[in-house]
């Protein structure tokens, strides 16, 4: 019973993403959107699960991710919301 594995884990490529790697994903996702992410490995032409290939996307390529710190507008924001609201997520 249960789900049939996402990939054969047999030619399933681990380990650090590529350049190359990122920019067949990037460029799938861009033209075709992502659909069911079992299917993108295959559909984008790489040799990894369905699984890596969200995680990947959803972590590190998505073009409206934002990385670094954190402006001093961002920054003051956190600081009144914590004045106003405390710990509350903490309780």
């Amino acid at each position: 019973m249960g789900r049939q594995p996402c990939c054969d884990k047999l030619g399933v490529k681990k380990g650090p993403w590529t350049a190359e790697e990122d920019k067949k994903l990037i460029n799938f996702i861009l033209t075709n959107g992502h659909c069911c992410w079992r299917a993108v490995p295959k559909l984008a032409g790489l040799r990894r699960c369905g699984k890596s290939c969200r995680l990947r996307w959803t972590n590190y390529l998505r073009p409206d991710l934002k990385r670094g710190l954190l402006t001093d507008a961002e920054e003051q924001l956190v600081i009144d919301l914590h004045a106003r609201l405390g710990n509350r997520c903490s309780d």
